[in-house]
């Protein structure tokens, strides 16, 4: 069961990471580069592996809703600031 989770998570990122490669073949609008889905596999990986290792290692219901939640707004935050720079970092996107 625990493989099966983790090629779950792999096809999942992989059907995600079309989604703009196909939108890019009928749009303009959408112009990623190389460096565009290599950091965004790695990051839907790193969230993917980190609520496989929440599922493995927390057995409380509420302590895996509440950390998955913490997991989930750490993901958003760094996406958005990867997007639209929304802190003014060095890797803002925009």
């Amino acid at each position: 069961m625990k493989n099966k989770r983790l090629i779950i998570i792999l096809i999942s990122i992989s059907a995600l990471l079309l989604i703009p490669l196909i939108a890019m073949q009928f749009s303009t609008e959408v112009i990623w580069s190389l460096s565009d889905f290599v950091i965004m596999g790695a990051l839907l990986l790193g969230v993917g592996l980190a609520f496989e290792f929440l599922l493995r290692k927390v057995s409380s219901s509420k302590r895996r809703v509440i950390i998955g939640g913490i997991i989930l707004v750490i993901f958003l935050l760094i996406w958005a600031e990867l997007a639209v720079g929304i802190f003014g970092t060095p890797f803002a996107g925009s």
